[in-house]
């Protein structure tokens, strides 16, 4: 099913945690291509399920590629019958913001994104192929890293080095909770089990103004039903949406 939205933006509490750390810092080459693909989903949608999962069975595939899979809740759907506990206004205001960027009429679930320029529907497998294989052997003259440098109780440091001039960009940083099940007691997906990966728990929005290099803090969330949590950082050109660099950072976690 189809939906429309407006925008809707909260701001986030924060709900402190302690975790154990092992970070493993993954970056991109210059000239290696690589594939930032957002979906935008929710419980409470009957269409959604095979979108999660296709993404699954992408993110399995290329696990050791350059493939940063984010899947955003939206909330628009808890108000027909079901709640997700995954939702966030914060993540229907990002899907807002693209049919801004792409020249949308209106937003829907489920839909992918890729890279910030590529739009489709969220289960079209061979579109969703395509658009990554495209991705993947595409040139960039663009890279960054990503590390984490410091973490006491719920606030993280990351400092970031980007190759290129800034002025037009932003950092976006999402938290990422890598899997989750979820039983589904009304809605359209009412009776059912569905399973979760790559599930944005937090996403934070920084404005670089030229700089190639610099340190960001966040303060983070309480992760929902997971004890693992990755962290995907890309480049955004705050004008048009397009991505054009992207890692990751992953780390064992535990929640208290």
């Amino acid at each position: 099913m189809i939906a429309k939205t407006t925008l809707a933006i909260i701001l986030l509490a924060s709900i402190s945690m302690a975790f154990s750390i092992k970070p493993i810092n993954k970056h991109l080459s210059i000239d290696s291509g690589f594939a930032v693909v957002e979906l935008f989903t929710s419980e409470g949608c009957s269409s959604c399920p095979p979108a999660d999962a296709l993404v699954a069975k992408i993110e399995k595939e290329n696990y050791n590629k350059s493939v940063y899979i984010l899947a955003y809740h939206v909330d628009y759907w808890d108000r027909l019958g079901w709640k997700d506990s995954f939702s966030n206004p914060k993540f229907s205001a990002r899907q807002n913001q693209y049919a801004n960027w792409l020249n949308l009429q209106s937003v829907y679930t489920p839909q992918i994104i890729v890279n910030g320029t590529k739009e489709f529907v969220g289960s079209e497998e061979s579109t969703l192929r395509k658009a990554i294989s495209t991705a993947l052997s595409a040139n960039t003259a663009s890279s960054i890293q990503m590390k984490l440098t410091k973490q006491e109780g719920n606030f993280l440091t990351l400092s970031y080095a980007v190759n290129q001039a800034t002025e037009n960009d932003d950092l976006v940083i999402a938290l990422i909770n890598t899997n989750a099940i979820s039983k589904i007691l009304k809605g359209e997906n009412k009776g059912k089990t569905l399973s979760h990966v790559q599930i944005v728990n937090q996403f934070e929005t920084f404005s670089l103004n030229g700089k190639k290099n610099g340190s960001v803090e966040i303060t983070s969330q309480k992760l929902k039903n997971s004890q693992a949590i990755q962290i995907i950082a890309f480049l955004q050109n705050k004008k048009t949406g397009k991505i054009s660099s992207a890692t990751k950072i992953e780390k064992a976690m535990t929640n208290s």
